[in-house]
């Protein structure tokens, strides 16, 4: 008995079947695709029927061109006014040595033929092989063009119609010899650059697109993504692969219908008049999108190529986006680099103002809220600071918004400091991705730093910040994302970046298929667009419930490569940290300045030459800039860029000295003593808030017997003298010790004994240190009586084989550790007896470098700390002509701990010295700041760096790291000399117990030495600190500097305001007084943000102490590794009665 449940419609089976059936061999269908494009069916397949017309006669193309002599960068207008030649299809431009980067000038006239009216489209395809931008005739920026044949080619520039009806067009066009990732010589990316490279104008054509068979085209590829990238066995994947198959059937190059047709055929996958749709395709389907597409371009603000390609990259890949935008509304593209977006303001500024208005619009997003995609290991603290403040005020100067999102894609490692100075920049959300090249096992998470502030983290589960927009890239946001128990959403930063270009049309068209498919298919996540990263973030905080519950990350997000970069040229690390300590002695030094006005009374920070400087420093802080992972003529603008800084600096020191002590000269090893008066006066400026004792080093060649009475040790050659000078903390002036006062009892006299030959130790009362048969030998604490060198080990000079797997500037492998050779100091020779300092030079001969380092005791310790004891300062001056070798300094201590300690911006990390797991092995090779540690119950011994940012800690060998010596992307990377020092520094007590922090800090902060003649007005050198920290050792005043809203034009302003920045650096609370002395009025005080906002009006209560100096004290409460803002406003007064009310309280 049959059932019949109504009606059906009846699909007649036949009983026969004589057929072969209709069984595939799925693989082979599955090749046979990639013949349809391209290829050796080029000329049947679809490739065939891509362009319905193409002429590149004179007639249609006419040519002319310009070459700007040498590396010069012409502007627009200056081309213009030049005497243009004749050029045709197929010339070379790229004048042999001078080729590289260099640019030409291109005028454009094209008559168009009057029946292509008839046509879709008329482009003009330009392929000069390397990198061009097309202009208007009067100068505007239209677009970008990418030569050659790589996957980021663009040529295409489609001609406006206005201009197709009138038949003729002109163009200028401006071509730079370098491709997309600069002119590598042997085609390896990281190859130094070919100083003989040419590039053909390989194509200068006009064209008429099949419109159609483009479309087919990226039908077609869209499909072959789906085949390939849909994992497993689907129905999706089947039937794509079904559909193309069929579309190659269809195909035929003679009959026009079938393109038709074969795009009907598409539609069974994309769905039904899909394109019509447009970017209204987002609209259909789900609404609660899984991945979120965001175009975006990564442009490096140097690598492969200097700073002045990139300002033309910017100008090139942003005119594209926002030419883009106009045709795919959907289309939202993101960008960061305030620098980058002040190159394009002033070198381009028509174009400029297109980008203005797209961000206006909301389509172009500025994302960051720094300078640059700075490095995160080197800069200091306040270097980064100073990131986000240069740039969160420049986009919201020019765009009335901050931004809200961090952005570093490519850093190659973040410090824990990150999440602090994020959120106190105005920011809660942060986006990087270079972390994918480890084992990490986040994709969103609550990123946590040092002080225990975090930040809502995302990194891209696509693993890169370049992605093609193929169906690979939005299945791997679902299928590789670390968390989707938590948090299911994925960022795909798309579009062709770290040499810039952005997102492309294809891109755009095969998004649209892919939301079609998922709108109607599940075998896919589907993909938004048309949002922001800041939509992204806050609907992930949203879903997330604050992020209550996603995964934390606690710390450092350590990289796992790249560790090289730490010292790679080593003359940038140096710098990087002197122009930042240079800058940070200018701001407090002129913030006082501005306000006492002693000696002259129209004296104005100088806040626009500092702006200046900063953003100098700031470019220099790129990731591939400061690693020293860029070719060699980047460093030659970057070392220009601190010549710069050092010698405006050097202006401004003196400018700002001159108002505090008239007539005063820095007396440095480069001041002409002999003109000094013979009645002058040696006086230091401490620009740190710590008290100290220092041995000066005074010059000393022609100097008159009143300079020398001051002195108490000369150096064996009489060339320069030593002296004690004691300087009270916070800013305070110090003055030599006499000879009658100087030996005294906290100055102990140090000596040093030799045989004659091999054996050498310099000592006094608290640590000696042997040198012998070249190596340092034994380092005792002589008050414990304590041996801090294992028996049987020594210390010393250790050379490495450095040959990386590849990553040449970027990498240092772990196993260099298996091929070091320790080196031996030789000619060894005394210096320097004492009794203020005692020292020895030595040499090392290796090979073709050599090594000059002079060790040096002083009669004074570190600190002023009760128990603090002398470091042992190593003065290198070194020739370098090693290629693949790096030089370390080593000292195997008695000493046990499984961490070691290193500074890092604003406080400390420890990191294993073991290697338990590989997530320890991997950190044989770490970023430290001022010092690296090894300390156990009781003692601890550390190495203060002073340019040098490399450091390791294997079990109980700590070491520092000193040059390199790679050979791409810069052949020449670290040859030639290069001096800096480093010290080794014993203490009593673990780290936490220890002066550390403090004497590293001291270290890198030189006294301003000053000579000032007898009877100037020094009434600066009796009056109290303006600012002291008190009840807590542990928090470090950083910074001085004038508030950034102040103005400076005015000659009485109605508000003056002095910003202190100050931090938490042993990683525990603290109680602290900051005491203000009463020759600074103040009238308010408040917490601010790190961009100087007004968060918390502070309290300034009256001293309990009565005297005329007491200080206002403004009570700080701080959490470990806590950086607090404080704006102090002054109240208003004349530079004359200021100096009035200082005299009064001169004592």
């Amino acid at each position: 008995m049959s059932c019949h449940h109504g009606p059906q419609e009846s699909v007649p089976y036949p009983e026969l079947n004589h057929s072969a059936g209709a069984k595939w061999i799925k693989g082979l269908t599955r090749d046979r695709l990639g013949t349809f494009h391209g290829g050796h069916y080029s000329s049947v397949n679809l490739s065939s029927i891509l362009f319905t017309h193409r002429i590149d006669n004179s007639e249609n193309v006419k040519l002319k061109v310009w070459s700007a002599p040498g590396l010069t960068k012409p502007t627009f207008e200056e081309a213009m006014k030049q005497k243009f030649k004749s050029a045709k299809k197929g010339d070379s431009f790229g004048p042999s040595c001078e080729g590289i980067l260099t640019n030409h000038w291109w005028k454009v006239t094209l008559t168009i033929p009057g029946y292509w009216q008839q046509y879709e489209r008329v482009q003009f395809e330009f392929d000069p092989g390397c990198e061009a931008m097309i202009y208007t005739t009067d100068g505007i920026p239209l677009q970008g063009i990418t030569g050659g044949l790589g996957g980021d080619r663009r040529v295409e520039y489609i001609i406006p119609e206005s201009a197709r009806k009138q038949g003729i067009h002109e163009i200028v066009i401006e071509s730079s010899c370098n491709g997309m990732f600069g002119v590598p010589w042997n085609g390896d990316t990281i190859a130094p650059p070919d100083m003989n490279r040419f590039f053909s104008l390989d194509s200068a054509d006009l064209v008429v697109p099949n419109m159609e068979a483009w479309g087919l085209l990226w039908d077609f590829e869209t499909l072959r993504q789906l085949v390939n990238s849909v994992p497993g066995n689907t129905p999706l994947q089947n039937r794509a692969l079904l559909v193309a198959n069929e579309i190659m059937n269809v195909f035929n190059k003679g009959d026009a219908t079938a393109v038709r047709a074969s795009r009907k055929l598409a539609e069974e996958i994309f769905g039904e008049d899909w394109e019509a749709k447009g970017a209204k395709i987002y609209d259909e389907g789900v609404k609660d999108a899984q991945i979120w597409g965001i175009g975006s371009c990564h442009i490096d603000t140097a690598w492969l190529w200097p700073y002045r390609v990139t300002q033309q990259k910017v100008a090139r890949s942003w005119a594209t986006q926002v030419d883009l935008m106009e045709r795919y509304p959907e289309h939202r593209f993101t960008c960061s680099s305030a620098q980058q977006y002040k190159w394009l303001e002033q070198l381009y500024p028509p174009l400029f103002e297109r980008v203005k208005e797209k961000v206006l619009e909301g389509k172009f997003h500025p994302v960051g809220g720094s300078w640059v995609e700075n490095d995160s290991n080197m800069p200091s603290g306040e270097g980064l600071i100073r990131q986000f403040l240069f740039g969160q005020r420049y986009f919201e100067s020019r765009f009335g918004k901050r931004c809200d999102t961090a952005w570093l894609p490519d850093s190659f490692g973040l410090t824990g400091a990150l999440p602090q100075l994020i959120r106190g920049s105005g920011m809660n959300f942060f986006f990087t991705q270079k972390l994918s090249c480890n084992v990490f096992p986040h994709s969103t998470f609550n990123w946590v730093g040092i002080d225990g502030t975090q930040v809502l983290c995302h990194m891209t589960p696509v693993d890169t910040y370049t992605a093609q927009a193929t169906v690979g890239d939005v299945n791997k946001g679902q299928t590789n994302h670390k968390n989707l128990e938590s948090s299911k959403e994925a960022l795909l930063v798309f579009g062709n970046g770290d040499g810039g270009g952005g997102p492309l049309a294809k891109m755009l068209e095969n998004l649209r298929r892919i939301r079609g498919v998922t709108n109607t298919h599940r075998e896919l996540p589907p993909v938004s667009m048309g949002r922001s990263v800041d939509e992204f973030f806050e609907e992930v905080a949203k879903k997330s419930k604050g992020g209550k519950v996603l995964p934390n990350w606690h710390g450092e997000l350590y990289l796992e490569f790249h560790r090289g970069t730490y010292t790679s040229h080593g003359s940038i690390k140096k710098g990087n940290r002197h122009s930042e300590i240079l800058l940070r002695d200018i701001e407090h030094i002129a913030t006082l300045a501005s306000i006492y006005k002693l000696h002259k009374s129209d004296y104005v920070y100088p806040k626009k030459h500092l702006d200046d400087s900063w953003e100098k420093v700031l470019t220099n802080q790129f990731h591939d800039v400061l690693p020293g992972s860029a070719i060699g003529m980047v460093y030659e603008d970057a070392e220009m860029y601190y010549a710069e800084v050092r010698k405006g600096g050097s202006k401004l020191l003196d400018e700002a000295f001159a108002v505090l002590f008239p007539d005063s000269v820095a007396l440095t090893s480069e001041t002409d003593v002999a003109s000094l008066p013979t009645s002058s006066q040696i006086l230091g400026f401490n620009t740190t808030f710590f008290r100290r004792s220092d041995i000066i080093e005074v010059p000393l060649v022609g100097a008159n017997s009143g300079l020398k009475s001051q002195i108490l040790q000369t150096s064996s050659d009489g060339k320069f003298g030593y002296a004690v000078m004691n300087t009270p903390g916070g800013g305070n002036v110090g003055a030599l010790c006499t000879p009658e006062t100087g030996l005294h009892a906290q100055i102990m006299p140090v000596s040093v004994y030799t045989n004659g030959s091999d054996h050498f130790v310099l000592r006094n009362a608290g640590v000696q240190l042997t040198i012998s048969n070249g190596r340092i030998s034994s380092l005792v604490d002589v008050k414990l009586g304590r041996e801090l060198i294992p028996e049987g080990s020594t210390g010393g000079m250790v050379i490495f084989e450095d040959r990386p797997n590849y990553w040449d500037a970027w990498d240092v492998e772990v196993h260099h550790l298996e091929t070091a050779r320790p080196l031996s100091f030789s000619n060894v020779s005394v210096v320097s007896q004492g009794p203020l300092r005692a020292a020895v030079k030595a040499k090392i001969k290796y090979d073709k470098s050599t090594i000059t380092v002079t060790i040096s005791l002083d009669a004074i310790t570190a600190t002023v700390k009760g128990n603090s004891r002398s470091y042992f300062n190593f003065e290198a001056v070194v020739d370098w002509h090693q290629r693949h070798e790096f030089l370390k300094f080593e000292l195997p201590l008695n000493i046990h701990s499984d961490y070691a300690t290193y500074e890092t911006q604003f406080g400390h990390l420890q990191r294993p010295t073991h290697k338990n797991t590989t997530w320890d092995i991997a950190k044989f090779e770490v970023c430290g700041h001022k010092f690296a540690d090894l300390s156990e119950f009781g003692y601890g011994v550390a190495l203060l760096s002073e340019s040098k940012y490399g450091f390791s800690c294997l079990g109980n060998l700590l070491r520092i790291s000193l040059l390199r010596s790679a050979t791409a992307p810069d052949a020449e990377q670290d040859q030639g000399e290069h001096k800096f020092s480093w010290a080794v520094m014993p203490h009593e007590g673990h780290f936490l117990e220890s002066d550390v922090p403090i004497a590293g800090y001291l270290y890198n902060s030189p006294l301003r030495v000053r000579s000032v003649p007898e009877g100037a007005d020094t009434m600066l050198k009796n009056l109290k600190s303006p600012f002291t920290v008190e009840g807590a050792r542990n928090v470090f005043l950083e910074t001085v500097k004038r508030g950034e809203d102040d103005d400076f034009k005015a000659k009485h302003p109605e508000t003056v305001t002095v910003v202190l920045r100050l931090y938490e650096a042993f990683g525990g609370h603290a109680q602290a007084q900051l005491k203000i002395a009463k020759h600074l009025a103040v009238r308010e005080a408040y917490i601010t943000n790190l961009l100087e906002d007004h968060e918390e009006e502070l309290n300034i209560a009256e001293s309990p102490d009565n005297s005329d100096l007491a200080a206002s004290v403004v009570k700080l409460s701080f959490r470990g590794f806590e950086v607090k803002t404080v704006k102090l406003v002054l109240k208003n007064q004349s530079g004359a009665t200021f100096r009035d009310q200082l005299s009064f309280f001169v004592r």
